[in-house]
């Protein structure tokens, strides 16, 4: 072990500093995972207790310590509990991400030069419907997956198995359409399910943000879909990725969105951070109110 620096009587080597940033780095994505929700809080009342624990231990307050040893023996699993979902969306981001999520993988290791296909399709009749939906003020919830079919969120819905087309996706979301209430599921060109049931955010989201804009954003959490909303009161579109959002799109620009994502292209620095949006969202309206 080769020894970098001294700090007292502390040696520090070069797997100390690997160690220290491994770990920086997994609070770091702890804390992403888990701000804006509920969960931040009872993490920093566990995070409190404990160091009430290790202050009580030190100045040895025998009876204290050994009440608060019994719970911190069994927080372990009070913690699995508690943050289930957390850990749920931690594990389903950590195995989108990994090699093992491509169906192909096998295919890519023993053909790594081969270039990966892109999963495009022809998006007219999205960008079509969208027009007309939202001219309408009909609202509309679209999933596009460019990587898996969503089966587990498809069956929660109707199965259609469809040829993408505008009229179909109109038809589907018109108020008087039994299947409007809920998700449609696009892979491969295709609607895979309409009357889908998506997970709904459990991260405060501004105040414009009804149900429709939730859902869309807890799935964006969930997967690694790209979702596309249409106000109903409004009209105006929204599209979610990673848990970040962009509002008030022109139709151009979702074109490029929707061909980049099928395209394989990093859209991240594209979107805007929850708290990000709610702080713009907020200036703008407060510059509105001095200009009248």
């Amino acid at each position: 072990m080769s020894l970098l620096f001294k700090i007292g009587f502390l040696d520090i080597s070069i797997v100390n500093m690997i160690d220290i940033a491994l770990v920086a780095a997994l609070l770091y994505q702890v804390y992403k995972l888990l701000k804006g929700s509920v969960a931040i809080k009872i993490f920093l009342g566990f995070l409190s207790l404990y160091l009430i624990y290790l202050l009580v231990r030190a100045v040895r307050m025998e009876l204290l310590s050994a009440i608060l040893g019994q719970f911190m023996g069994v927080g372990v699993i009070a913690a699995i509990i508690i943050f289930a979902p957390e850990i749920r969306k931690f594990l389903l981001i950590l195995g989108r991400s990994s090699i093992f999520s491509d169906d192909n993988v096998w295919k890519d290791l023993l053909f790594f030069w081969r270039k990966k296909e892109n999963s495009a399709f022809n998006i007219s009749p999205i960008i079509d419907a969208t027009k007309s939906l939202s001219g309408s003020n009909t609202g509309a919830l679209i999933v596009i997956s460019s990587t898996v079919e969503l089966k587990f969120y498809a069956e929660s819905g109707d199965i259609l198995d469809a040829e993408l087309s505008k009229r179909l996706l109109i038809s589907i979301f018109n108020k008087y359409s039994p299947l409007h209430d809920g998700a449609v599921i696009i892979h491969k060109g295709r609607i895979k399910a309409a009357r889908c049931i998506l997970p709904v955010t459990e991260r405060e989201v501004p105040a414009q943000f009804g149900l429709r804009h939730r859902a869309a954003i807890g799935m964006s959490e969930a997967t690694d879909a790209l979702i596309l909303v249409v106000s109903e009161e409004t009209g105006q579109i929204s599209m979610m990725k990673n848990g970040k959002v962009l509002h008030n799109l022109s139709f151009q620009e979702i074109r490029e969105i929707i061909n980049d994502y099928l395209n394989n292209e990093d859209l991240d620095d594209r979107f805007e951070n929850l708290s990000e949006y709610d702080l713009s969202t907020k200036r703008k309206l407060a510059m509105t109110s001095k200009s009248l």
